[in-house]
C-alpha cells in the first residue's frame, strides 16, 4: 500500500496517516495481523517527524484499528467489534456531515446516494 503525505493539506499529517491507514484496512489491502513498518522506518519513508507517525499509531491502536506487540511492532488488528461507542462516534461524525449537505442543498436521495457510493469505494468496490 502506498501512502502519500499532502503538507497543503490543512489536515494534520499524523491525521492523513491514520486515515490513509484505515482506508487500507476497509479495502483488505492491509490485511488481519499484517505488520506495519516500525515508527522510524515508517517516518523516514514519508520524510515526516517519527512523532507524527507514533501519534498516528497510538490513535489507531487507541482505536482499536492496530495493535502494538513489542517484539512484532505494530499489526492490523484482527477484528474490529462494532460497539455502541462505535456507533455512538459515528453517528455524531455523520450528523456534522448530513448537516453540511443539507446547508448545500443536497437532497436526501443525492446524500444515500453518495454516502452508499463513498461506502462502496472505501470497500474497494469501486
Amino acid at each position: 500500500m502506498v501512502l502519500a503525505i499532502n503538507t497543503l493539506d490543512p489536515l494534520p499529517i499524523y491525521e492523513q496517516l491514520r486515515d490513509q491507514i484505515v482506508l487500507g484496512i476497509a479495502s483488505t489491502q492491509l490485511k488481519p495481523n499484517e505488520p506495519l513498518p516500525s515508527v522510524r522506518r515508517m517516518a523516514a519513508d514519508l520524510g515526516i517527524n517519527f512523532h507524527t507517525v507514533n501519534k498516528a499509531y497510538t490513535a489507531l491502536c487507541d482505536e482499536g484499528y492496530i495493535k502494538m506487540d513489542r517484539r512484532k511492532g505494530a499489526l492490523v488488528a484482527n477484528t474490529m467489534p462494532q460497539t455502541e461507542d462505535f456507533n455512538a462516534h459515528l453517528a455524531r461524525k455523520m450528523l456534522i456531515i448530513a448537516a453540511e449537505a443539507i446547508c448545500h442543498g443536497m437532497c436526501k436521495e443525492e446524500f444515500t446516494t453518495t454516502c452508499e457510493s463513498i461506502y462502496d469505494k472505501a470497500k474497494g468496490s469501486v
